[in-house]
């Protein structure tokens, strides 16, 4: 899925101020992960916003994901 992620969420710096979108659409990958925490259903946001897939939801989730899981290092 790392080249099918690659291809989903995209990164332009002329566009919505250089933060990820899907398949270089103006539509950010925080507006499909705010919509899943606002509870909807992957389902209803599909319906929301037409020009999305299944696998466009998907790569959102894991993107954020592998953003989130890296190691932080403390100095003691």
């Amino acid at each position: 899925m790392t080249q099918n992620l690659s291809e989903r969420v995209t990164t332009n710096p002329k566009q919505c101020g250089g933060r990820p979108c899907v398949r270089g659409m103006r539509i950010r990958v925080t507006d499909v992960l705010d919509l899943f925490a606002a509870g909807l259903t992957a389902e209803q946001i599909l319906e929301e916003m037409p020009d999305l897939e299944a696998e466009d939801l998907q790569a959102c989730l894991q993107y954020a994901s592998r953003k989130l899981n890296h190691a932080v290092l403390i100095a003691a």
